[in-house]
């Protein structure tokens, strides 16, 4: 099954062709995705009712419908070795917790990778600096590569540190389970790319996103509390980057949760549209999870719970059916047992396959 899995991979990867360059401030419009044969891996976590992830299951357990038609699947177990990107925000005002980021370097050794993983550690303020030169799986050059992240410039380059984190995943051997892991706040200041672009380019390099939003710490170590009030300005006149727009729909679909229209929006929009929380929309596209922390214990308990899901999760690998079909693929899955949670990304954006 690995065998097949291994080859699924290489296909899906061989006949993508990588998103076009884009210059600072440049609008190119939405991605163009020109595809002959297109493998598409969806990672699933599987709960009981305790949210404990639940193993041992087969192919024939679950039931995956792209666009609402039952395609055929694989499935490979937690069997793949793991490439880790970390990309952790080092800007000014992370100076009080850069110290409890540097604590974790064994966890990432001993919960994350395994045997067989291999890590690298980007800091991001207005610059991007991968501090392990590269992949690494020596846990004294984990622990050398945390400790160099000190606090720098006020401005956080999320999305740009995204990409560069899928840029190394992307060059990784196919047979490795590729996860992008973000510790940051939520907000993005002063990247170059949006959110659009590293979307397409996880898509392009089958690369899972996960995060660790530091925004709620921050806030109550910069902040006084102060009672919620109704924002005075109404969605459509907030203030936003230049060469970004916002949409009722997009500002509605996000806000009650319903992130499958949001995403269409993402894609198709003219003009980029500005993303208040990128963390949320990386996770919930590419099928990772977003957790946050207040405390030392918290940043820990995240880590493991990473841990424990990447080394229990499903890989359902199929080749959409219904690839003539332009546009945003909903993605559904289903397992045949009762009292299982079942999650998975909520779909990919693909452009129709030439006749």
């Amino acid at each position: 099954m690995r065998t097949l899995i291994s080859i699924l991979l290489v296909a899906g990867a061989a006949c993508a062709q990588d998103p076009p360059h884009q210059q600072p401030g440049e609008d190119i419009g939405p991605p163009i995705i020109r595809l002959t044969t297109k493998y598409v891996i969806a990672p699933v976590t599987v709960l009981d009712k305790n949210n404990k992830p639940v193993t041992g299951l087969t192919p024939l357990d679950f039931r995956l419908y792209d666009n609402g038609k039952l395609q055929m699947i694989t499935e490979d177990q937690a069997t793949h070795p793991i490439s880790l990107a970390v990309a952790i925000q080092a800007s000014a005002d992370t100076a009080q917790i850069l110290p409890q980021i540097a604590k974790t370097a064994p966890l990432y050794d001993s919960l994350i990778l395994g045997e067989t993983g291999e890590i690298a550690i980007i800091g991001f303020d207005h610059r991007i600096q991968t501090h392990t030169q590269g992949f690494t799986s020596d846990p004294a050059k984990i622990a050398e590569a945390l400790k160099k992240l000190k606090p720098g410039s006020t401005q956080a380059r999320l999305n740009d540190a995204a990409m560069e984190g899928i840029n190394l995943l992307k060059n990784r051997p196919a047979n490795r389970k590729k996860i992008l892991l973000l510790i940051s706040e939520s907000r993005d200041v002063g990247s170059e790319l949006h959110v659009r672009d590293v979307m397409t380019a996880a898509e392009f390099a089958n690369v899972v996103i996960y995060s660790v939003d530091m925004s709620h710490l921050l806030t109550s170590l910069t902040t006084k509390a102060e009672p919620n009030r109704p924002s005075a300005v109404m969605p459509a006149t907030r203030p936003l980057p230049g060469g970004n727009i916002n949409t009722p729909t997009y500002d509605s679909q996000v806000n009650v949760g319903n992130w499958v229209p949001a995403m269409k929006e993402i894609f198709t929009a003219t003009k980029a549209i500005f993303v208040q929380n990128p963390l949320e929309v990386y996770t919930k596209y590419s099928g990772g999870r977003e957790y946050s922390f207040m405390s030392q214990r918290g940043l820990d308990q995240a880590l493991s719970d990473i841990g424990e899901e990447l080394h229990s999760q499903y890989l359902l690998t199929y080749n959409p059916n219904d690839q003539t079909e332009a546009g945003f693929h909903e993605i559904t899955v289903q397992v045949a047992l009762y009292d299982l949670k079942v999650r998975t990304r909520n779909g990919y954006w693909l452009a129709a396959k030439p006749e």
